[in-house]
């Protein structure tokens, strides 16, 4: 058990680093970086906190420990992607209308022209 807390301990401080470098060179937005350093913490949190996590297995039910720490980085990384799926399909609508306001505007030019020659 020791083992897996460790090797969960290094993925999430790894996890923290590669978000952190990432918004230092500016290949993620500083308001979508906020989620995956949360969740970072909160794996470094539990890896590290064996008392807390043996709490959760028990209130929650499940039979075993390392059970418990993949099931909360499963539903973590759910949220996460649900997360982001709603903003990509925020991104696309927009595009979307954009891409329609655009055309709008080329139609309008497009009669100006004619209408001057």
């Amino acid at each position: 058990m020791d083992r897996l807390l460790n090797v969960t301990t290094v993925l999430s401080i790894l996890l923290l680093i590669m978000v952190l470098v990432s918004v230092r060179r500016a290949h993620i937005r500083v308001e979508y970086s906020v989620s995956w350093l949360l969740t970072g913490v909160a794996m470094l949190l539990l890896s590290r906190s064996r008392p807390v996590l043996d709490l959760i297995t028990r209130w929650a039910g499940v039979p075993d420990t390392p059970l418990t720490l993949f099931l909360i980085s499963g539903a973590l990384f759910l949220v996460m992607f649900f997360r982001f799926s709603v903003i990509i399909s925020h991104l696309r609508d927009d595009n979307v209308a954009l891409a329609q306001r655009v055309a709008i505007l080329e139609y309008h030019i497009h009669s100006l022209e004619n209408h001057e020659r």
